[in-house]
């Protein structure tokens, strides 16, 4: 019997934002949704369905998501719960 072969590290799934934005604070996924904040560039990336919208941020410090049955997202800030449709669009 062959001895096995040591395990190679596994791939980290590819950055889904642009790289000049570097590496977000804080990131996740929840019901086929992902975000990730950038608070040095005051962004917040959406990706739904396969298509990312950026948002002004502004003073948030965005920490986690949660979801509504209706379909409405709000994040978490230093300064509470912020609705995502109460954010500036920028792309």
């Amino acid at each position: 019997m062959k001895p096995m072969k040591p395990m190679e590290p596994m791939k980290g799934a590819e950055p889904w934002w642009p790289e000049d934005l570097g590496s977000p604070a804080s990131s996740g996924a929840q019901n086929g949704m992902k975000y990730a904040f950038f608070p040095d560039k005051q962004r917040l990336l959406v990706e739904r369905d396969g298509s990312v919208s950026t948002y002004d941020s502004g003073d948030h410090r965005i920490g986690g998501v949660a979801q509504a049955n209706g379909g409405s997202v709000t994040f978490t800030s230093q300064n509470g719960e912020v609705d995502l449709g109460s954010l500036k669009k920028v792309g």
